[in-house]
C-alpha cells in the first residue's frame, strides 16, 4: 500500500510542479511521454524546473537562516499595531517545529518534487533523438546541477552540518538519482558523507558536460552554466570543509568570470536601482514576469516598505544593527522608518530598519562575488594561508569604509563577522553558525519562547514532515522530534 501511495504522490508532484506546461484543464493535459517527445516539450520541462526553484527560493524559506540566526525581527501588524510572531513561523522560530504540521513542510516536499522532475527528464534521455549531441550535453548538465542544488538545499534544513561528526557519518538526506517506480525498495537516508559525495558526482559530471549552448534568452546569471555551477560548488565545498575545493572554485570565478566587485562609490546605488540585480551578481533566480513586465511575486514581499500602512514582516534586529560601525557604509543600506506600535496598550512611534537590498522587483539573489571573496578568504585561513586570507577579507572591509585588518589573530572570527555584515538578508547566518559550531544568541528584539540555542543541538535542523515519513517507511526522523 505504501509503495502505491508513494507512486501516486510522485506523479502528482511531477504534474503539479511543472506548472507552466501541465497546469491545464483535464481534457487538455498531455502525458509525460508526449510532453518529452519534442525539443520544445523538453525545454518547457527544463524551464518548469527553473521556475519551481525560483518559487521555492523566494518564499518563506528565504528568511529561515537570517530569522533563526538572529538577523531579523518583526514589524507591527498594520491593523492593530501589535508585534507578534507570524503564524507561518511560530514553532520553528522558537526551535520547536512540529513534524505533524511543520512550518516548512512544503519546502521538503516541493524540493523532492523538483528532484523527481529532473529525474523523469534524465531517465528518458536516450529517447531524445531530436537533440544534437551538444544540446544533450548541455541539457544533462543543467539538470544535474538542478538536482544537486535541490538536494543541497534540503540538506541544509534537514541534516546536521557536515562536520557535526568527525567523519560525517551522521544522517544526511535521501538522495534520489532516478525516478521512483512501483515495486522498488523505498530509499533510505544517506550519511552526510554519502550525501555530499553524490552532490560532487552530479556537479563534477555537469562541469564536464557544459557546452556553449543557450536554451533560453535569460541572462547567464539566471541559469546554471559552467560559471554559476563553479560558484555553487565553492559554497558547497565550504559547507563540507573541503577547503582546497572551496579555494579552487571561488578563485576560478573571481579570476575568470569577468565579474568585478561593486565599487565603494556605487555600492549603495547598486542596491537601490530598479529591477536589475546588483552588478556583482553571480547567480540569481529571476522572478517570472508578466506581459506588462511586472512580477507576480518577489522577495520584496518579505522586506519591502511602501508606506506606514503598507510594509513587509521582516526588519533588521538590534543584534544585526549593532554590528555596523558608524563609518561602515553598509549602515546606509537600511531604510529607517517609524511605525506606530502597540506596547502594553500604549501606541508608540518606534523606529524600524528595513533593508534596501530588496526594495525593487529584482529576482532572488543567491550568490554574489562578495561571497566568493569571503569563501576564498576562509579557505585560505583554514589552510594556514592567513596573509592571503587577509587580502580578501580586507577587500570587503575597505569597500565598506572599514580599516584593513593587519593581524591574523582570530582571523576566522573576523571572517565570520564580515560574512554576517556583508551577506545579511541573503540566507546565510544560521548555516554559518552551525558550520562554525557557534551558539545562537538572539539578545535584541527576539520574540521567541526560546531565543538562544547552544551548539550542538538537535534543533539546528527541522523535523522531516510526518506526511513524507508516512509514505516512506525507511526514512528515519531527526533526533529530538
Amino acid at each position: 500500500m505504501k509503495t502505491t501511495k508513494l507512486f501516486i504522490v510522485f506523479f502528482l508532484l511531477i504534474f503539479f510542479s511543472c506548472n507552466d506546461f501541465l497546469n491545464q484543464e483535464p481534457d487538455q493535459q498531455i502525458s509525460i511521454n508526449e510532453q518529452l517527445s519534442t525539443k520544445t516539450g523538453v525545454l518547457e520541462a527544463l524551464n518548469g524546473v527553473y521556475k519551481d526553484i525560483e518559487a521555492i527560493q523566494s518564499n518563506n524559506s528565504l528568511v529561515y537562516a537570517d530569522l533563526q540566526g538572529g538577523n531579523l525581527t518583526f514589524t507591527p501588524a498594520v491593523a492593530n499595531k501589535t508585534i507578534a510572531i507570524p503564524s507561518a513561523f511560530e514553532n520553528s522560530y522558537s526551535f520547536n517545529d512540529d513534524e505533524q504540521q511543520s512550518d516548512y513542510e512544503g519546502y521538503y516536499q516541493e524540493f523532492y518534487g523538483i528532484i523527481n522532475q529532473t529525474n523523469v527528464i534524465l531517465d528518458r534521455f536516450e529517447t531524445y533523438t531530436f537533440l544534437s549531441e551538444s544540446d544533450k550535453n548541455q541539457l544533462k548538465a543543467e539538470l544535474l546541477v538542478c538536482r544537486a542544488f535541490a538536494h543541497y538545499q534540503v540538506s541544509l534544513l534537514y541534516a546536521q552540518n557536515y562536520n557535526f561528526t568527525a567523519d560525517a557519518s551522521h544522517l544526511g538526506i535521501v538522495y534520489n538519482t532516478k525516478s521512483l517506480l512501483i515495486g522498488e525498495e523505498f530509499p533510505f537516508r544517506k550519511t552526510m558523507k554519502e550525501t555530499y559525495d553524490l552532490l560532487k558526482i552530479d556537479l563534477d559530471t555537469a562541469l564536464l558536460l557544459f557546452t556553449d549552448t543557450h536554451f533560453f534568452t535569460a541572462p547567464s546569471y539566471a541559469l546554471f552554466n559552467k560559471m554559476t555551477t563553479k560558484a555553487l560548488y565553492a559554497r558547497i565545498a565550504l559547507q563540507m570543509n573541503d577547503w582546497p575545493q572551496a579555494f579552487t572554485f571561488s578563485n576560478d570565478v573571481i579570476t575568470t568570470s569577468g565579474i568585478a566587485l561593486t565599487t565603494k562609490e556605487n555600492y549603495i546605488a547598486e542596491w537601490e536601482k530598479e529591477e536589475l540585480p546588483i552588478s556583482e551578481i553571480v547567480l540569481e533566480f529571476s522572478a517570472p514576469r508578466d506581459s506588462d513586465n511586472s512580477v507576480s511575486s518577489s522577495i520584496r514581499e518579505h522586506f519591502g516598505y511602501e508606506s506606514t500602512t503598507n510594509y513587509a514582516k521582516f526588519v533588521a534586529s538590534g543584534d544585526l544593527l549593532g554590528l555596523y560601525a558608524s563609518n561602515d557604509i553598509r549602515g546606509n543600506l537600511f531604510l529607517k522608518q517609524n511605525l506606530l506600535t502597540n506596547v502594553a496598550g500604549v501606541l508608540l512611534n518606534l523606529p524600524y530598519s528595513f533593508t534596501k537590498k530588496f526594495q525593487n522587483d529584482a529576482g532572488t539573489n543567491y550568490i554574489r562575488l562578495s561571497e566568493l571573496y569571503l569563501i576564498r578568504a576562509e579557505a585560505n585561513a583554514r589552510t594556514t594561508k592567513e596573509n592571503d586570507a587577509l587580502i580578501d577579507v580586507n577587500k570587503i572591509r575597505e569597500r565598506a569604509g572599514l580599516s584593513a585588518l593587519s593581524t591574523t589573530t582570530n582571523l576566522l572570527q573576523e571572517i565570520f563577522l564580515e560574512r554576517r555584515r556583508e551577506l545579511a538578508f541573503e540566507s546565510h547566518l544560521f548555516f554559518d553558525l552551525a558550520r562554525y559550531k557557534k551558539n545562537v544568541v538572539r539578545d535584541k528584539d527576539c520574540l521567541a519562547s526560546v531565543c538562544n540555542l547552544n551548539y550542538p543541538s538537535n534543533f539546528f535542523v527541522l523535523p522531516i514532515p510526518d506526511s513524507s515519513i508516512n509514505f516512506n517507511e525507511n526514512i528515519i526522523q531527526n533526533e529530538g522530534y
